[in-house]
C-alpha cells in the first residue's frame, strides 16, 4: 500500500537531487519507483531502506551548510515500509521503505516561523 512521506535531499547547483549521506553522488530521478539498496557505510548505523519521515521536520539537520550545500524536502510515495519511532529532535516518526518515488518536483517544504511546517 502506498503512503505519502517526506525525504530530505541534497540539492545540487544544477537542480538535481541526491541522498544526504549514503551514495550521495547518485542523482535521483522524479516520478520513477526506486528500490532501496543496503550500502553499509562507516560511521552510520545500518538501517536498510529509504529513510523518510511522516512530516517534513528534522531539526537535528541543517538546511544550509557552510560548504554551500543546500538541502530540500520533497514529498515521496513509499511502499513496503516499516515504522521507526525516533526522538522528536530527530524528526519523530521515520519510515524505512523498500520502494520510493519522488513525486513533488516543483515545491519545497520548509519550517514556518519555527513551528510546524508548511508548503511555500
Amino acid at each position: 500500500m502506498e503512503k505519502i512521506a517526506y525525504k530530505l535531499f541534497r540539492e545540487k547547483k544544477d537542480g538535481n537531487i541526491t541522498s544526504l549521506f549514503i551514495n550521495k553522488t547518485r542523482e535521483l530521478p522524479y516520478n520513477q519507483w526506486m528500490s532501496s539498496e543496503n550500502l553499509p557505510t562507516k560511521g552510520f548505523v545500518e538501517r536498510p531502506g529509504w529513510h523518510c519521515t511522516a512530516k517534513p521536520h528534522a531539526p537535528h539537520l541543517k538546511m544550509r551548510l557552510k560548504t554551500g550545500e543546500v538541502r530540500v524536502w520533497k514529498a515521496v510515495l513509499i511502499e513496503e515500509y516499516t515504522e521507526v519511532q525516533r526522538p522528536e529532535s530527530q524528526g519523530g516518526l521515520w519510515y524505512l521503505a523498500k520502494e520510493m518515488m519522488i513525486v513533488d518536483n516543483s515545491k519545497e517544504w520548509k519550517p514556518i516561523a519555527g513551528k510546524n511546517v508548511g508548503l511555500l
